[in-house]
């Protein structure tokens, strides 16, 4: 309760009484009374102002459901990476053992990459210049 014990309780308790006196205590205890009172039925009047506005019950709705703290990105991404979603192989295996076989083949008969041409200008000769050029 607010972070306070027994017996500080009991201290601002009897500091209350104190400050406040014996002759108005019953006025005041009344005034709280009815302070908790107007607290509870505001709470209750927004309860049902509630119900009446959305249509569902609060006390049916799962609240577990919207706690953003369920959220962790590592785990839906973790539950996205290990989920599996391929499909089971059947028919088409010798396609995909051919396929393979391909492909080791072309691994080994691979063309051999073009020689870069590097084209120099002449001694003395001037860079090309473009005038439309930024």
């Amino acid at each position: 309760m607010f972070g306070i014990n027994g017996p500080e309780f009991i201290l601002l308790l009897i500091i209350g009484v104190l400050v406040i006196g014996p002759s108005r205590l019953p006025e005041y205890t009344q005034k709280l009374a009815n302070l908790v009172k107007e607290v509870r039925r505001m709470a209750s009047g927004a309860r049902e102002q509630i119900k009446e506005e959305v249509g569902i019950d609060i006390d049916e709705v799962d609240w577990k459901k919207y706690d953003p703290r369920q959220y962790d990105p590592r785990r839906i991404i973790k539950d996205a990476l290990l989920d599996d979603d391929t499909k089971p192989v059947s028919a088409g295996a010798p396609a995909v053992a051919a396929t393979a076989a391909a492909a080791t083949a072309s691994v080994e008969t691979k063309p051999k990459a073009p020689t870069r041409v590097i084209e120099r200008l002449a001694e003395g000769e001037a860079a090309p210049f473009d005038s439309e050029a930024t």
